[in-house]
């Protein structure tokens, strides 16, 4: 055998497994079709966001959390309604037990470290054991997702027990622990651009076991509205892309041709408040808002969206609500004193202070101005309209949109009555409610939500009017596994000397999300899954 183990992907889920194998005892060749400047794959474009639950971070702040409460959230999240939901059930409990206990403390003896303020992702707004997070539990990684990747490519590039081979594209998983594939040609390109498929050979290796950790579907559109459920209305025209292009979806099917079960394929998350990259990096690449509760949020006509489709409470509400309009992207109107303290991008290249670890360029945060990324797209962005008054933004926003008409009238009647809400120490509006409640956190009053003000009142300007675009990003379902990240076949046993973690395992048993995410938990599933799954490959060979 040319190894013990195989890991297919050297993304964050495979680096984790890689290194498990590698500290047991047991040798490991890692495969991965991008070049070696790719390593640690969508992990490391992330922000870093782990979901913790009662973690110190959270009492620091005053934050009040239990085990019982975040599985009351997750089930009220996942909504499980499938008889093949059993093991996704069984992952998602074991995982909340992980993100309560030793999640924190492993990652912490290998260096991690987390921003003291911790966020308030995805925070529903429907009765209490509905969809949502509770409370405070987006744990931002010092470092953001480099950060989180850093512990484990050390271990890896650190062990010689581990042969990393790149450009080493699998075709096809062979009886016995063994794969076959293709050696594409050397490329130099920069982490996340597309690379080349020319082949310049063939391979195939043997091993005791194989451990897929390639990923999901989201950098392919077509496989994306292929999967698109009709819950979520008519798939969207145009996307923007949240991920590179080599997340391709190649090893759902070659694994489901060896003989493993895919499930739950219709569940997916995508995000509604997408930005066309004005520097892009990958092909139509689209960088995340990350945004605070407090901008108005209108349909491509103008009309506003119900509750609870705020901003930052209930993703797939919002996206089932937008493609029910017929159009597939939305508008955020808001003011400049918003911008300054509630917008946010995704991504580890759009927060360099936190990605480069300086306290100095965090505390620039605090002063008057967007941060230098926000404001870079605020200039150069194509979704971008600033403007001094209501109707010259009205205007700009015709113009980038022109097929589809804007009655300025009744924008200006909808902000107007927004506003009167406002000034009044009660109101009826539920999403001046929800700012008010916002900033009862200490962590939100102090960086995340703006002091409620009319979005007309001229001290707060200029207007800006956003366009968001529907933002590819994660497949919930995937390869079905059981507690030992084996992968199941259709009759429930196990494929023989097959493994799964991360995305393309629905980061735990074919999809422990159900049918959302709490956030925080996509990171947090490839760490929980590929630490299983190393475990357990190398405790059988």
């Amino acid at each position: 055998m040319d190894a013990d183990v195989i890991v297919v992907g050297a993304g964050l889920a495979g680096l984790v497994a890689a290194a498990e194998v590698a500290d047991a005892g047991k040798r490991v060749i890692l495969l991965d079709q991008e070049p070696q400047q790719s390593l640690g794959g969508q992990a490391f474009w992330s922000f870093g966001g782990l979901f913790l639950v009662d973690s110190p971070e959270q009492r620091r702040m005053g934050v009040r959390d239990s085990v019982e409460l975040a599985w009351q959230d997750w089930l009220g999240s996942a909504q499980f309604d499938r008889p093949e939901d059993e093991w996704p059930r069984r992952w998602a409990e074991a995982y909340v037990h992980f993100a309560a206990g030793e999640k924190r403390a492993w990652l912490r003896a290998m260096g991690h470290r987390i921003f003291p303020v911790v966020g308030w992702a995805e925070r529903g707004g429907g009765p209490a054991d509905g969809h949502g997070n509770s409370v405070p539990r987006f744990h931002i990684t010092w470092g953001t997702g480099p950060g989180v990747v850093e512990p484990f490519a050390r271990r890896v590039l650190a062990s010689d027990r581990v042969q990393l081979r790149f450009r080493h594209r699998v075709d096809e998983l062979l009886p016995g622990g063994a794969v076959r594939g293709t050696i594409l040609e050397p490329s130099d390109v920069q982490r996340g651009q597309t690379s080349s498929r020319v082949a310049v050979g063939e391979f195939e290796l043997s091993a005791s076991a194989v451990i897929v950790t390639s990923g999901g579907i989201g950098g392919d559109h077509d496989l994306v509205r292929q999967a698109w459920p009709a819950r979520l209305g008519t798939p969207p025209r145009r996307m923007v892309a949240g991920v590179p292009a080599h997340v391709d979806g190649r090893m759902l099917g070659i694994t489901e041709a060896a003989g493993g079960r895919v499930i739950n394929p219709d569940r997916m998350w995508h995000y509604t408040e997408g930005l066309r990259n004005w520097d892009p990096i990958w092909p139509n690449h689209g960088i995340r808002i990350l945004p605070g509760p407090s901008s108005l949020w209108l349909d491509a006509t103008g009309r506003r969206l119900p509750a609870p489709c705020f901003p930052g409470f209930d993703t797939l509400s919002t996206l089932r609500h937008i493609m029910a309009t017929g159009y597939d992207y939305s508008w955020f109107v808001l003011t400049q004193k918003i911008i300054e303290k509630e917008v946010a991008l995704s991504g580890s290249e759009q927060n360099p202070d936190l990605t480069n670890r300086s306290v100095r360029q965090v505390l620039q945060r605090v002063r008057p101005g967007a941060p230098g990324p926000v404001e870079a797209f605020k200039r150069n962005g194509e979704d971008f309209v600033v403007a001094a008054t209501l109707d010259d933004l009205v205007a700009g926003m015709q113009r980038l949109e022109p097929e589809v008409p804007l009655d300025a009238a009744a924008i200006r009647e909808v902000i107007e009555a927004r506003d009167r809400e406002v000034v009044n120490g009660f109101a009826k509006d539920a999403q001046i409610t929800a700012i008010r409640g916002a900033r009862a956190y200490r962590g939100d009053r102090l960086v995340r939500v703006a002091a409620p003000h009319r979005l007309l009142d001229p001290q707060a300007g200029p207007l800006i009017a956003v366009r968001l675009n529907i933002l590819t990003r994660k497949t919930l379902g995937g390869l079905q596994t059981d507690l030992d990240a084996r992968v199941l076949r259709a009759d429930g046993t196990p494929l023989p000397g097959v493994y799964a973690a991360g995305e393309v395992a629905g980061f735990g048993g074919g999809g422990m999300h159900g049918y959302n995410s709490l956030e925080g938990t996509f990171l947090g599933g490839c760490l929980f899954s590929g630490r299983t799954a190393g475990r357990a490959a190398a405790a059988a060979v």
